[in-house]
């Protein structure tokens, strides 16, 4: 006899909890089922313990440069990677029992932990532990399933010992050579904290450049800076095959030669979690790359049944997944008519400096062929960036040049990721640049320079 409920939240990410909670505060009797980790990827295994490596590999790097300020720290400096870990384990220990805590205590909410698979269209089984299966059913469900990390094949990688962006948050003994397969923000967020922990690194890059997807400006930008902190790029190249090699490590064959590392990181991508969970049962679609298609109220094909979160191919970040919950409960729960169709797309790499991005790319707009306008700054000019010694970088805004509504922004520099939602809230409010241009901003600030950033405006040629 299957237990009804008025709705079911499969998975426990950004989305899944708030949701459930809203949804059960709503008077809906509402399940949640989680088959591993409460908190999704974010918690457990990116956002989190990711910055808390990121947060101790600058650690390091502060101390290395101590002498740069005055400061005589002595001695050479040396990272615990143990230690770190420890001090990882415990922030997404103390997150992820905050999560499962925080919904077994909520009224209307009943946690079941087990792997969910549909049987019907709104009908899902649960294969809880010691073999237990249970049959629940709900006239909205709502899966919010995540990603994990690709691992595309290579000739010989079953016989070696390879890391992804999950597993090696678990060594506890530093790499002496990382090797990284991938050009992007996974993997240049791994490639700096690690050189800064003390590991040297090879990054194999299959473009002629890192983050291809970004401006020629701020990838060279980035690359450089990395490069300055002895990280070694090797560019129009990836694993033509690998292989073991001596004391547990990797020998790694290209095109143009060869190389062995103690470790061998891929950084390539995530699939969704969409492939074990019956959606042929419910005749729920997936495109080619086992997303799960939505419109812009996050509906799937399927009266009935949301996808928020990773798996919906909306913004594979922790605050899209967030933003989706707020689309959701507000046209579900307060008879609004929000859509992610009118999303302004904004995200950030943490690598040190960090990058921020919102809108359209300089290329972005060039291709639509549109009258812009066109500003850039560097960082040297920026006060605070000056007295912390951090000038790497520069700021750019591109704005409508009919409208005068700002199309996009990019800052790569210090506190970049916090003065870039300057432009996310004037674009977000449908306000003319010349809003944030005549705004008095606090000194010394780096958000200080975004109005005479934006004096210096002139056409895009």
């Amino acid at each position: 006899m299957a237990q009804r409920f008025d709705a079911i939240v499969i998975g426990t990410g950004q989305s899944g909890p708030s949701l459930a909670v809203r949804l059960a505060k709503s008077g809906r009797k509402t399940a949640v089922i989680e088959r591993a980790a409460f908190g999704g990827t974010c918690v457990n295994v990116g956002c989190t313990p990711t910055k808390a490596y990121v947060a101790c590999a600058r650690a390091a790097h502060v101390v290395r440069h101590a002498a740069d300020f005055g400061v005589q720290a002595g001695g050479e400096v040396r990272v615990d990677l143990a230690f770190v870990k420890a001090r990882k384990d415990r922030i997404i220990g103390a997150s992820r029992e905050g999560v499962e805590r925080w919904l077994r205590a909520k009224p209307n909410v009943t946690v079941f932990q087990g792997h969910a698979r549909f049987s019907a269209p709104h009908a899902v089984s649960v294969a809880a532990a010691g073999g237990e299966v249970l049959a629940l059913e709900a006239p909205k469900i709502f899966l919010n399933t995540g990603t994990r990390a690709l691992v595309p094949a290579i000739p010989g990688i079953e016989r070696v010992r390879y890391e992804t962006n999950t597993t090696i948050l678990a060594l506890e003994t530093l790499p002496s050579h990382l090797a990284i397969v991938g050009g992007s923000y996974v993997a240049l967020e791994f490639a700096q904290m690690f050189r800064r922990f003390g590991s040297r690194d090879t990054v194999l890059v299959r473009s002629t450049r890192v983050l291809a997807r970004e401006d020629e400006d701020v990838a060279r930008a980035m690359q450089d800076v990395l490069a300055r902190e002895g990280i070694e790029f090797r560019f129009g190249t990836s694993p033509r095959a690998v292989e073991p090699a001596g004391e547990g490590g990797v020998g790694v064959a290209l095109e143009d030669g060869s190389f062995d590392a103690s470790h061998l990181l891929r950084a390539t991508g995530r699939i969704p979690n969409t492939d074990d969970l019956g959606l042929d049962a419910a005749g729920i679609t997936r495109d080619r790359r086992e997303l799960i298609p939505v419109d812009g109220q996050l509906r799937t094909n399927v009266e009935g049944v949301w996808a928020l979160g990773d798996v919906n191919g909306r913004g594979a970040f922790t605050h899209t997944s967030y933003d989706d919950v707020q689309i959701v409960a507000a046209n579900l729960l307060d008879g609004a008519s929000r859509s992610a169709d009118t999303r302004i797309p904004a995200y950030a790499v943490f690598v040190d400096p960090p990058l921020a991005r919102v809108g359209l790319s300089e290329r972005e707009v060039r291709e639509s062929g549109r009258p812009a306008l066109i500003s850039t700054m560097p960082m040297s000019r920026v006060g605070r960036a000056r007295e912390r010694g951090e000038t790497d970088g520069f700021m750019k805004a591109l704005v409508d040049a009919q409208t005068q509504r700002i199309l996009g922004a990019s800052i790569f520099g210090i506190e970049g990721d916090e003065a870039i939602h300057t432009f996310i809230d004037t674009m977000a409010a449908g306000a003319p640049y010349t809003t944030l241009q005549f705004a008095m901003h606090i000194h010394p600030t780096v958000s200080e320079l975004v109005p005479t950033l934006l004096d210096g405006l002139r056409p895009l040629q």
